[in-house]
């Protein structure tokens, strides 16, 4: 595969269709801006030996890609991928042709010990979200909701257009919702789509909203968009759409805030502002992650500082959809992955490490 009088008021402006003001920092007013900040990263950062040695046991997820991560009760972590490889794996590194292939998986870590979660059964494994006819769904940003008692995940439904490898289109959003203690998949509700925004790419609770990051994919160019919603369910208040200058409840009102991000990227709380981590799209199969800092959650992100450079890119291998998670931060220092790939089908079945996440810690620090 490659979030009194006055609020009544403002309430009311939405329902209209209106832009409600809001008040943006200006790109300068906060340490988070004003700060000359450096980067050291370190590869191989846990869980990447976790999840290698777990692959290599063939034994169920054997490589995927997205790598979202959230944490839920009883000490677990759930990895969530989009396309994924399930076992076996030969004795030489390389995995069957006839090995299952499906669109969407969970592995879900508790300490050291990890359980691949896909739908279907052991002998017949499926996708946790049942494509549609003639598609697919990929997932993209989650969090929980209802006190925890929900995994909510945005899922993209992609279509076919034709017989050809890349003959495939975007087609709309959908939240996939799971009862995060069965992590069975309870209901699958339309997201909003009449944008031509695919509104996966990150997810960030702050002040009471969930802002919900999104990316205009035109191929060459890649634009991100913000929206919001109050309280953490996606599907129970009405979005409401950054115009650059206020909130509108007009979706194609949304602008474009930031030209050269991933589809997938994350916006974190860092110092008294926000950190944005992606892959750099302004060039073709870049090896740069990024990090850009903002005083608001609706931009600008400015002040570009090159994270890490990633030594697998080059040949057929690409390296793509960085992005931080932001439960596993320790201070100052990020754990940030990113997915590699290869532009050859043929080589994931000769080498089955090349499908699988990396990870490294980026340690920002202000320059002396």
């Amino acid at each position: 595969m490659f979030r009194p009088l006055v609020a009544v008021a403002a309430s009311s402006l939405l329902a209209a269709g209106l832009t409600v003001p809001a008040a943006s920092a200006s790109p300068s007013s906060c340490n988070a801006v004003q700060t000359n900040w450096t980067a050291q990263a370190q590869p191989h950062a846990a869980p990447e030996g976790l999840l290698n040695a777990y692959s290599d046991t063939g034994k169920g997820w054997t490589g995927g890609d997205s790598t979202y991560s959230v944490p839920l009760s009883g000490s677990r972590t759930a990895w969530i991928f989009s396309d994924t490889f399930l076992g076996p794996v030969n004795p030489d590194g390389s995995r069957p042709k006839t090995t299952p292939f499906i669109n969407n998986s969970f592995v879900v870590q508790r300490g050291s010990a990890l359980k691949t979660v896909t739908g279907g059964t052991a002998a017949n494994p499926t996708a946790l979200v049942p494509p549609p006819a003639h598609g697919w769904y990929w997932f993209g940003a989650a969090q929980t909701s209802n006190a925890g008692n929900n995994l909510d995940v945005v899922a993209l439904r992609f279509e076919k257009t034709g017989p050809g490898q890349w003959d495939w289109r975007w087609h709309s959003n959908y939240l996939a919702r799971f009862d995060s203690a069965t992590l069975k998949l309870k209901k699958l509700t339309p997201l909003p789509s009449a944008a031509n925004v695919q509104w996966s790419a990150w997810l960030l609770r702050d002040s009471g909203y969930t802002y919900i990051y999104g990316v205009e994919d035109l191929g060459a160019s890649k634009y991100q968009h913000v929206a919001r919603v109050r309280g953490d369910d996606l599907t129970a208040k009405p979005w409401e759409y950054w115009t650059g200058s206020g909130w509108s409840s007009d979706e194609t009102a949304s602008v474009r805030i930031l030209e050269g991000v991933a589809n997938e990227h994350s916006v974190t709380r860092w110092n008294d502002g926000y950190l944005l981590v992606t892959h750099d799209t302004t060039e073709l199969f870049s090896k740069r992650v990024l990090g850009y800092f903002s005083c608001s959650p609706t931009g600008p992100f400015v002040n570009p500082v090159e994270l890490y450079q990633t030594p697998e890119t080059g040949g057929n291998i690409i390296t793509y959809n960085s992005h931080e998670h932001t439960d596993l931060r320790r201070g100052n220092e990020l754990l940030v992955s990113y997915n590699v790939n290869s532009l050859v089908s043929d080589e994931l079945y000769t080498d089955v490490s090349i499908y699988r996440p990396r990870f490294l810690t980026v340690t920002l620090a202000a320059a002396k």
